[in-house]
């Protein structure tokens, strides 16, 4: 089982900016439950505010991604958090509804680059 890097981003709505810091600083432990146990570790979420942009990175590591992100979207907390959170949110994902619908909500960026370390000579 190798792990593999997920990078998204999404639009915050300039106005939702310090309620979303706010609530992301107590995040609810279900939630991050739910994410342990679809094997999402490293997750972060970081702010262009120059563009209003949100832009989350993890690492998965399991061996069914699609299943484990429909396990995530079943649970009942989640959904909760989400109700919350898509609202502050703007998708730039023609047709998404909100997070756990048919269409992404957050958009897939590919990787164009990755360097782990090690020499370099």
């Amino acid at each position: 089982m190798s792990s593999k890097r997920i990078c998204q981003i999404i639009k915050l709505k300039p106005e939702c900016k310090d309620e979303y810091i706010q609530i992301h600083q107590q995040t609810w432990p279900a939630v991050l439950l739910a994410l342990q146990r679809s094997n999402i570790i490293d997750y972060s979420i970081h702010y262009a505010e120059r563009f209003d942009l949100l832009i989350a990175t993890f690492k998965y590591t399991g061996s069914n991604y699609a299943e484990d992100m429909a396990r995530i979207a079943e649970d009942p907390e989640t959904r909760r958090w989400w109700a919350i959170t898509d609202g502050m949110q703007e998708s730039l994902v023609s047709g998404a509804q909100g997070s756990g619908g048919d269409v992404p909500w957050w958009l897939d960026l590919p990787e164009v680059f990755r360097f782990e370390g090690g020499s370099v000579e």
